[in-house]
């Protein structure tokens, strides 16, 4: 058998919704009538699943895996490590100070882009983003150790 992205894809997929889904266990499942906590990532588990057995059977279609130009890698790492950044920093320095410097380093950093227009982008999206969930959602965001 001739290895293919998609297998491998697929692969990935079925591994990571068999890893969640005994994760999520301890969540009752409840009844159609009254879901409980577990039914939706449940569900969403079966659909993960289940499409990665579609992507897999379909395989045969997709590009030989060796054929992987490897060039973006550098990029991908880069965007991977500012979000592991900001998973870890997102209770200690809440969500305006986290979000705001991820998508600082994502656009100024990652992305090049002007510092002006980057600091725009990411001010305008994380007052955005905390407008719609904290204020007129009424979200629980993290406030951080500043308070803010």
């Amino acid at each position: 058998m001739n290895l293919r992205r998609d297998h491998v894809a697929g692969g990935a997929l079925i591994l990571a919704g068999a890893g969640i889904f005994a994760l999520s266990t301890d969540l009752p499942f409840g009844t159609l009538a009254s879901p409980g906590a577990g039914m939706l990532p449940t569900l969403l588990v079966g659909f993960l699943m289940a499409f990665g057995v579609a992507l897999f059977a379909r395989a045969g279609e997709s590009p030989p895996l060796a054929d992987i130009a490897w060039t973006d890698l550098p990029h991908a790492v880069r965007v991977t490590a500012a979000a592991a950044a900001a998973v870890a920093l997102y209770t200690t320095l809440g969500f305006l100070l986290t979000v705001g410097a991820l998508l600082f380093a994502l656009t100024f950093v990652v992305e090049r882009r002007p510092f002006l227009v980057s600091a725009a982008f990411s001010i305008g999206v994380t007052t955005l983003a905390y407008t719609l969930f904290g204020l007129l959602l009424k979200s629980p965001l993290p406030r951080g150790l500043m308070g803010f």
